[in-house]
């Protein structure tokens, strides 16, 4: 059994500070001796190759904690998808898709931000963020220029070197949405404001839509870029795009507003790579830079999708089939929502417990009920609007 809905809820709010590395041994992938799997120990130890040298070393080690996962498989076999990428007689749009789609399966992931430079005076660098997470991407739905991923955390915690391990942690985290030649995106402004706004044909032709959704479904961001297929890997870069604070951040830190960055998706034999280009920036008002010194620093960061074999998976896909029908109701609210407004604006300051709180212990609650008897559709959207405001 898997912990109570209010202690996933904390898991959550204080999992993503917490740091560790994994020590791998890195051989030649087409030499005859490279392993199928190998097992993956998990370290305390952290690590980072930009590290600011001439810094105080205390100031610069990686904020989190020291928790540490079981030791997991990689899976070496090469992903069927990339296989099928580098076939031939392929348009554009089916390498496209199967790029997509190999980001579905088993992952071990790990999460590295560190800021590279600073752009204001008497700049200090602060901490690098250091995270992991085992993690099962489900596909929600595919209809050929539309594809909806599920990313949900199954995380066992061990103590004595890996002798004892804690009950399986299962938290829903991000989805992203993928869309064909998207001409209506919202985009975020600032000050939990988001627009919409629409393009041309001509502007989006060949190009994909990503469609990034908090823990709750609420938006974050949106962005529109092309694959690029080359002969052994898959890429997709985002334009430059403005996304509110994620919670590695909000959660240690208030001067500065917004990020404004580039997305880039790689598909590798093995897995996947999401890499970012971020710079921190003060904003005035939505849209609006301070008309001096915007910029704080420039941030990198790279999260790892290692593919993982004999992980049991078992406890998230019972959260995921048993909440299925309450989170497919949310997603059509808020397609509603966005379909509807061209603003959207979330209450600034809600006394009320955050709405991923509130939804979670909804999902909760469904999973309490039969499949006739579901959370009543009106509820779900008159929760989600008491969280947002006139723009």
């Amino acid at each position: 059994m898997h912990k109570s809905t209010n202690l996933l809820i904390v898991f959550f709010l204080s999992f993503f500070s917490t740091a560790c590395t994994n020590d791998l041994v890195v051989k030649d992938q087409y030499s005859q001796d490279y392993p199928k799997k190998e097992i993956a120990k998990a370290s305390s130890n952290s690590q980072f190759t930009f590290s600011w040298p001439y810094t105080d070393s205390s100031s610069m080690k990686p904020r989190g904690g020291t928790t540490l996962g079981q030791n997991v498989t990689l899976d070496k076999s090469l992903n069927k998808n990339w296989l099928d990428l580098t076939e031939k007689n392929l348009t554009d749009f089916e390498r496209d898709r199967l790029s997509i789609l190999a980001m579905t399966g088993a992952y071990r992931v790990s999460f590295d931000f560190i800021e590279t430079l600073g752009l204001t005076e008497n700049y200090l660098p602060t901490q690098p963020y250091q995270s992991w997470g085992t993690e099962y991407v489900y596909l929600v739905e595919d209809k050929s220029d539309f594809i909806s991923l599920q990313h949900i955390l199954v995380m066992f915690f061990s103590t004595n070197n890996n002798d004892d391990q804690s009950e399986p942690i299962v938290v829903k985290h991000w989805r992203q949405d993928w869309k064909y030649q998207d001409k209506k995106i919202h985009v975020f402004t600032g000050f939990k404001t988001w627009e919409a706004i629409k393009f041309t044909d001509d502007h989006v032709k060949g190009k994909w839509s990503q469609s990034v959704y908090q823990v709750d479904d609420s938006p974050r961001y949106q962005a529109i870029g092309k694959w690029i297929h080359n002969k052994n890997f898959s890429s997709w870069l985002s334009n430059e795009t403005w996304r509110p604070l994620p919670r590695r951040e909000f959660s240690v830190r208030d001067d500065y507003n917004v990020l404004i960055g580039t997305n880039r998706h790689t598909i590798t034999p093995t897995g996947w790579v999401q890499e970012e280009e971020n710079l921190k920036a003060i904003l005035t008002s939505p849209k609006i830079l301070k008309s001096t010194n915007p910029i704080l620093a420039k941030e990198i960061g790279v999260a790892r999708y290692e593919r993982i074999i004999d992980h049991d998976w078992s406890a998230g896909d019972n959260y995921w089939k048993s909440t299925l029908p309450f989170w497919k109701d949310v997603r059509n609210i808020w397609n509603g929502i966005l379909e509807e407004k061209s603003t959207i604006k979330f209450k600034k300051d809600k006394k009320e417990p955050p709405l991923y709180i509130t939804m979670f212990n909804l999902a909760d609650e469904s999973k309490q009920k039969d499949i006739n008897n579901v959370i009543d559709k009106g509820l779900i959207k008159k929760t989600i609007e008491s969280y947002l405001t006139n723009p």
